[in-house]
This record gives C-alpha cells, structure tokens and sequence, in this order.
C-alpha cells in the first residue's frame, strides 16, 4: 500500500512538472509535444490544455499539432459531463440514415466500440444485461462503431453474435470516424450517458457501475 501511495505522488509530481515546463517554454516545440500526450493520456483535462495551449508563442501555435490539440479540447469539452451531447447521424447496418436524435429513450447509452476491440467485446455481455433489464423502463443504446472500410460483414456478425439487439451505427472509417471526432474519443469501449434532454450524465462506465448507475435512474 505505502508503494502504491509513492507511486501515485510521484506521478503527480511528474505531471505538475510537465505541466510548469509547459508553461515556461511557450517557444518549446516539446513542451507543445508534452501537452498532447498528457491530452491523450488524460492527464490534462480539456481546459487545462486549452489554456497551455493559448500560453505559447505564436509560431508554435500556428504549428498543426497544437491546432489538432485546440480542436481535441474543444471536441472534449463539448462531450464532457453536464454539456449536450453533440448530434449525430450515420448508416445503419441496413444502410440506412440514423440520427441520435432517433435512437434516443428517456436515458440513452451511446456506446463506441468496434468487432476488432477485445476489451470492447468483454464489455458486450455486461451492456446486453442492462439493456435487457432496463429497455422496457426507458433506456434506449445507440452503438457506434470504428470498424474499417470493407468489414461491415465482421461489423455485423459482431453484432449478432454479442446479442447486441439495439441501435448501431458506423462509418467504416476506423479512428477516423467523424463521431468519435466530435466525441473525442481517443479508446474504446468510450461510452457516454444521456437523459432525456440529451444531457451527458456520465461517461465511461463500465461493468458493475454501468448497471448501479441505470439502477440508481430506473428503478
């Protein structure tokens, strides 16, 4: 436990440390580099980043890399907990046009994931649980998936296999997918949590604390 508890202050420390070189070498390109990875490891939040960002010079700036990085926190604060969820629309497994505004309950559950996600495909059993216990009170899934150009056959398969009998989505554009853009989703499974106003509630629930939480609205 002592190991563990030096472990997490070390790590802290190593953080705050980034995040002061960061912040006192706005002409640094690897203070720019450090940012984004702290960004894509969640060891910033969207505005501390936004704020790094806007500290540095303006040749650094106007460098793609921290364009990239302003537009992930822009995306990020818009996805975040307490903000709407952004609207979306994509084919379904039919071809046709789907809207989140369509697939939408009284809570809804929109789930990123993919046929080729272990961690993804684990996960499955757990959400088709919740589902079932809880569609008929109100809860509604909407699944989005990365999979690639040319495997909407795995997609569906995948889908049929996993008993995954509720809304899905995709583009076949892997990381590139447009929604998980707007969501800034940088790892699946990413799932967000909405009531009926489309407000995020909650994100990246998983196993027990997916059910307790839909509980906790629905029972």
């Amino acid at each position: 436990f002592e190991l563990q508890r030096e472990n997490v202050l070390v790590t802290r420390e190593e953080i705050n440390y980034k995040k002061e070189f960061a912040k006192e070498n706005p002409n640094s390109m690897f203070a720019l580099l450090l940012v984004s990875e702290m960004l894509n490891q969640k060891q910033l939040n969207a505005r501390e980043a936004s704020d790094l960002v806007s500290n540095f010079s303006p040749k650094i700036a106007n460098t793609s890399i921290s364009k990239e990085i302003t537009a992930t926190a822009e995306n990020l604060k818009k996805s975040d907990v307490g903000g709407k969820a952004p609207m979306f629309s994509a084919k379904t497994p039919e071809g046709k046009d789907l809207s989140l505004k369509d697939a939408m309950g009284k809570y809804t559950i929109i789930d990123f994931w993919a046929s080729w996600c272990g961690p993804c495909r684990k996960e499955n059993p757990n959400v088709v649980q919740v589902y079932e216990k809880y569609h008929a009170k109100g809860l509604n899934i909407i699944s989005v998936s990365l999979d690639k150009a040319g495997q909407q056959n795995r997609w569906e398969k995948a889908i049929k296999k996993d008993n995954m009998n509720w809304f899905h989505v995709s583009n076949l554009m892997f990381w590139k997918d447009p929604i998980a853009k707007q969501y800034g989703v940088r790892s699946i499974p990413a799932t967000f949590l909405l009531d009926e106003n489309g407000v995020i509630i909650a994100k990246d629930l998983r196993g027990k604390a997916l059910g307790l939480k839909v509980a906790s609205l629905l029972d």
